[in-house]
């Protein structure tokens, strides 16, 4: 075979990509393709994509070859190509959403044998690797967590060595890059982490402060970095830090085997609780005091603006945010997964969308009705208020523990609002509207 195509989706890197070892084991030239979505259009995640596309063009150069980008309909524009170039096979990464499922099924009628589906390069364990009995998918973590540890990886495959690029296949212009996304930027984040922050994850993770999460979210999310070889290596730590961080990526796997089996569940609830969720002008009011982060809970403003700032936000930070909307304030929790879809770097829609939903109760959490306190949680992970008072600026000079509960100083904070809901009423409306009183 002399042409071959490598479509490029979430799997922005040359280590460990199956489709591109496949795609260059089987003929004489590869067009490394990537066709750009015009749906996307948050601001966070275009920057780290161009990031990414540019560094993946740039380690494509060294070895002889360049990325192709195009704009439009990636079947149209996949179609184009072999077209062109009269190529034999394409290779490309399973994906799990619906999108990526529709994608790849018209692929497949326009292509037929020519397509070539890789799985266990978006996930360290591909979903339906490991199943239940009886079931298409685990609806609970646990098990499936004891099954995917059992479960071996594939090893890690080289970056390549020489890539040839076909002459004359036009390409778009690379947008503009940053330099915070990319595989090189990635991999140097890893090396890092595993010197010097996995060890002390588990008793870390939660320290809103402290800022001791790994922050590979987004490069996961856009596959600059692989999910199995970031497995093996963590493997080779010992301690209780790198097998809490081992669980996370199991996290991420989890909900794409959920999504996969289930891709309505990134607009539908997964297991439904016949919320009628609030609206109205008193909603409405409310999500934009949410979305602005100033709901008069401190813990939850500094979350919602460290998100507005940032287009990042702590995993402890987003489960408060997310429960007070959708608990406290009993706010569909939609109207929340969308807020975060439009601003988040790494906004997945696996993880993103049931996280949601494990948050609001109508996902895969055992506890459904579960409530986080903002006060309470905020005193445990955030005891000396140093979150806090780096992203809510207002409250900088309150000391103390008062910097959660400001309504209880004798003077009002200038600029700073009172709690837009009392937490007793609204875990007393949540409780009635589901039916627990």
């Amino acid at each position: 075979m002399n042409v071959s195509v490598v479509l490029f989706t979430s799997d922005l890197r040359l280590h460990d990509h199956p489709p591109l070892t496949a795609a260059l084991a089987g003929a004489r030239e590869v067009v490394p393709l990537f066709v750009r979505d015009p749906r996307c259009t948050a601001p966070a995640r275009l920057a780290f994509l161009a990031d990414c596309l540019r560094d993946l063009d740039a380690g494509l150069r060294e070895r002889g070859g360049r990325l192709v980008v195009r704009s439009g309909d990636p079947v149209e524009e996949v179609a184009r190509i072999v077209a062109e170039t009269g190529a034999g096979a394409v290779h490309m990464a399973a994906d799990v959403s619906g999108f990526a499922q529709r994608r790849e099924e018209r692929l497949r009628q326009a292509l037929g044998a020519r397509l070539h589906v890789h799985d266990a390069v978006n996930a360290a364990v591909a979903p339906g690797a490991v199943l239940p009995a009886g079931s298409d998918h685990f609806a609970v973590f646990t098990p499936y967590y004891r099954h995917w540890s059992r479960t071996p990886l594939r090893h890690p495959l080289a970056a390549p060595r020489t890539v040839r690029v076909p002459e004359g296949v036009a390409s778009e212009p690379l947008p503009a890059g940053e330099g915070t996304g990319g595989e090189t930027a990635g991999r140097a984040r890893l090396a890092a982490w595993l010197r010097t922050g996995v060890n002390a994850y588990e008793e870390r993770h939660d320290d809103l402060a402290g800022d001791a999460t790994s922050k590979l979210s987004a490069h996961l999310h856009f596959g600059t970095l692989s999910p199995v070889e970031l497995v093996h290596l963590v493997r080779t730590v010992p301690g209780p830090g790198a097998e809490a961080f081992r669980r996370q990526v199991a996290w991420r796997d989890f909900h794409r085997q959920v999504l996969a089996a289930r891709p309505d569940a990134a607009h539908a609830d997964y297991r439904t609780k016949h919320d009628r969720w609030r609206t109205g002008a008193d909603a409405r009011d409310d999500i934009e005091a949410w979305r602005a982060g100033r709901t008069g809970y401190p813990v939850v403003d500094a979350a919602m603006r460290q998100l507005l700032h940032e287009g990042w936000m702590h995993n402890r930070g987003r489960l408060l945010a997310a429960s007070f909307l959708t608990k406290t304030l009993y706010i569909d929790w939609r109207v929340g997964a969308a807020h975060f879809m439009s601003l988040l770097v790494d906004a997945d829609v696996a993880n993103n969308q049931l996280n949601w939903q494990w948050t609001a109760g109508t996902g895969t959490d055992s506890r459904p009705n579960r409530v986080l306190n903002p006060v309470t949680q905020a005193k445990r992970y955030d005891p000396e208020g140093v979150y806090v008072r780096r992203w809510v600026p207002e409250l900088a000079g309150v000391e103390g523990p008062l910097v959660h509960e400001p309504w209880r100083l004798r003077g009002a904070v200038a600029d700073y609002p009172g709690p837009i809901v009392d937490l007793a009423d609204g875990l007393a409306r949540f409780r009635r509207a589901r039916g627990l009183d």
